[in-house]
């Protein structure tokens, strides 16, 4: 069914206008809806919330940053093997923190859980939330009720699927370590490996550290592995793109095959030990609080942590970046990230990726990127301000993204990723394009 605003259809199971009785409403809810027949015409106009540190850059042949540090070395030096002692500061002194914003960024990753998308293809409005509600689903649609629009842009592309791994792949969970993915996700990231160059790009760290590995929650040798937020990646060797980075090495997996092993931010491991032992000390005797090593940045949790004490969290942290002015803050869901400042980032992972595997800048590949956090903003703004492909936001909340489609949660990503693999299949066998898809 078809549905036109003055120029602009809209397809779906439901006409929202018919869910809007008075012509006020009618004329509030039109004035929300942005370009949708083709959202790749659409031109961002938010910027992406993820801190950035623009530095200056020379670019390799890779058209890939070789000159990745933002500041010159100098500042606080670090030793080996101890700990900054900080002193707690009392909660009257809590000034930095707040007149930085870091609170408020902390409770705006915890938006209130009554607050849920509904399926507007079955819902009726019947508030201002329910209206505001539709209004995002209007701006990003779903990816599943928008799965023929997005094949039909994809027919005679290459799709390459990138893909966050907590609260994409696994539910979020009070503790990381039982972020773990079902076998019927596992099967359908499988599958999809089959089909299209794939790729997990998180915040884990892809080798061991502390019990906590990508590959091993994973656990899929058809994929290529990006931990710490890109800043190791396990890419695959073209021999027809010259990579002459000098913090790309070739080296093998697990398997034994040859690999490209990048880590821009090589440097700073010790400085992230020597922090993490540090926020390890420093949070010990705040209950709930979770110190995690990623090999390039440290997070720390406090998801399980009551309100009150966020402050606290938040100042201790706050006082440790003080001591290293190479290290910056990032702002994850209920998560504290200390990392390198570097011009690095998800979207430079992908961009770095896509040229690895001989996609970069070709008008017949389409870049797909699903995620859930804000660090997954960097990787949509790449997308949508190049016109590369679609970001899909993962999220039961309307929040304001650069992804140009939506998921509610993990299992209706693993839907889509399920309905990519059947179109595929059919498309392989020569089958026609013409029939709706029943997801």
């Amino acid at each position: 069914m078809q549905c036109s605003f003055g120029d602009e259809k809209l397809s779906g199971s439901l006409c929202l206008m018919d869910c809007f009785p008075s012509s006020s409403d009618k004329k509030t809810l039109k004035r929300t809806v942005t370009s949708h027949l083709n959202p790749m015409d659409m031109k961002s106009s938010s910027s992406s919330p993820v801190l950035t540190d623009p530095a200056p850059i020379n670019k390799s042949r890779l058209c890939i940053h070789s000159n990745l540090l933002a500041y010159p070395q100098s500042g606080a030096s670090f030793s080996s093997g101890k700990h900054i002692n900080i002193p707690r500061k009392k909660p009257g002194k809590l000034d930095d923190v707040r007149s930085n914003g870091w609170l408020d960024a902390m409770k705006s990753s915890s938006p209130p859980r009554k607050k849920h998308i509904k399926d507007f293809s079955i819902e009726l409005a019947s508030d201002e939330t329910d209206i505001a509600d539709y209004s995002w689903m209007l701006k990003y649609p779903s990816a599943l009720n928008s799965f023929e629009q997005i094949t039909n842009f994809a027919k005679k592309k290459k799709i390459a699927i990138f893909l966050d791994y907590d609260g994409t792949l696994s539910p979020i969970v009070d503790d990381p370590d039982q972020a773990l993915m079902s076998s019927d996700m596992r099967s359908a990231v499988r599958n999809v490996a089959k089909y299209f160059p794939t790729a997990i790009i998180s915040g884990r760290s892809r080798d061991k550290v502390g019990g906590d590995l990508v590959y091993e929650l994973v656990g899929l040798t058809e994929l290529y592995y990006a931990g710490s937020h890109g800043m190791d990646i396990v890419g695959p060797i073209n021999k027809a793109v010259s990579n002459d980075h000098p913090n790309c090495i070739q080296s093998t997996d697990q398997q034994g095959e040859e690999v490209n092993l990048f880590q821009p931010a090589i440097e700073f491991i010790r400085m992230i030990d020597e922090v993490f032992r540090t926020l390890v000390e420093n949070t010990k005797e705040i209950k709930g609080a979770k110190v995690e090593h990623h090999k390039f940045c440290a997070s720390v949790h406090y998801r399980n942590v009551e309100e009150k004490n966020w402050p606290a969290i938040a100042q201790i942290v706050h006082d440790i970046l003080k001591q290293y002015p190479r290290l910056k803050l990032t702002h994850g869901r209920k998560v504290l990230e200390v990392r390198p400042v570097i011009d690095w980032n998800k979207g430079k992972a992908v961009e770095f990726l896509l040229e690895s595997l001989g996609l970069n800048n070709h008008d017949d590949v389409l870049p797909i990127y699903i995620g859930d956090d804000r660090t997954d903003e960097d990787a949509f703004k790449v997308l949508r301000e190049g016109n590369k492909g679609y970001g899909i936001l993962v999220s039961s909340t309307p929040k304001e993204t650069n992804a140009f489609y939506s998921l509610r949660d993990p299992t209706e990503v693993m839907k889509f990723l399920n309905s990519l693999v059947r179109w595929k299949k059919l498309q392989e066998g020569g089958r026609s394009m013409n029939n709706r898809w029943s997801i």
